[in-house]
Formats: C-alpha cells, sequence, structure tokens
C-alpha cells in the first residue's frame, strides 16, 4: 500500500498526496478513465482512416488536479505506426470525449490528450543492462565483502 506524505513547507493545501505527487482521486479517476477510453476506443467507430481497425493499449491516464486535463498514454499493438496513431487520436478528441462522458460521472469532462507511453522502451533497456556480465558480477558478489 502506497504511503501518504504531507505535503511540507510552502503553500500547503494540506490534502494528503501520494509519492507521485497525485491525490488519491486522482489516481482514482485517472483510472476509471483508462478503463473507459479502453472501451471507447475498442468500441469507436472512428472517421479517420489513420485509426482504421485501431489496437491499442491505454497504459495509463493522468489527470491534472483540478480534473479538466487528462493526458492518456497509449501503445499501438507492436508499435506499429505509432505517430500516425497518436497524431489521429489527437484529432479525435472531441468524439473521444463526447463517448467517454457518457461513462463517467464528473462534473466536467475532461479535456484528453495522447501520448505514446516510452515505459515499455525503458523497462527493455532496465532489463538489457541487468543482464550485462558486469552487472551479474556485481550483483552476485556477497554483500558481506568489502573492497579494500
Amino acid at each position: 500500500m502506497a504511503q501518504r506524505k504531507r505535503s511540507g513547507g510552502g503553500k500547503s493545501s494540506g490534502r494528503d498526496e501520494l509519492p507521485g505527487g497525485r491525490s488519491q482521486r486522482q489516481l482514482r479517476v485517472g483510472e476509471e478513465l483508462r478503463h473507459i477510453l479502453s472501451d471507447v476506443l475498442r468500441n469507436g467507430h472512428f472517421r479517420d482512416p489513420d485509426l482504421a481497425d485501431l489496437v491499442v493499449t491505454v497504459t495509463e491516464v493522468r489527470v491534472s488536479p483540478d480534473l479538466k486535463a487528462a493526458t492518456a498514454f497509449v501503445m499501438p499493438l507492436a508499435g506499429k505506426d505509432a505517430p500516425k496513431i497518436i497524431a489521429g487520436l489527437n484529432r479525435a478528441t472531441s468524439y473521444i470525449r463526447m463517448e467517454a462522458v457518457k461513462q463517467i460521472d464528473l462534473r466536467v469532462a475532461p479535456q484528453f490528450s495522447f501520448k505514446l507511453d516510452h515505459s515499455f522502451d525503458e523497462a527493455a533497456r532496465v532489463t538489457k543492462l541487468l543482464l550485462q556480465p558486469v552487472v551479474q558480477a556485481d550483483l552476485s558478489k556477497d554483500p558481506s565483502e568489502t573492497d579494500e
């Protein structure tokens, strides 16, 4: 379970924040929007030819503190045609917002923007680094041994 921290110093809102700097409400709304966007994108009937037969994974949705803006991180199947799909999704935000509003109970529907999720590339890079012989040698050392 994530530990909460109090914002210290400066102008504090007095709200508990999680380590990522986002409130519990932002995380909850972001996760709900992620599910809704997945449904909308799976069932969407887009007119844009760049979005025909769209298969994407919505990995995360980050919501602004006022819940008026949401950034959706997506990854097309196998990363194929990613820039074209991201551009198409950003052109279709009005339609996506209209469809999402039907499924969420918020006072103000957020404005969506779409970005390519690079976390898979970063995870592959870290895995590759961890598999290097020099790193493996360091990991296999006995922690009680000291270098002198």
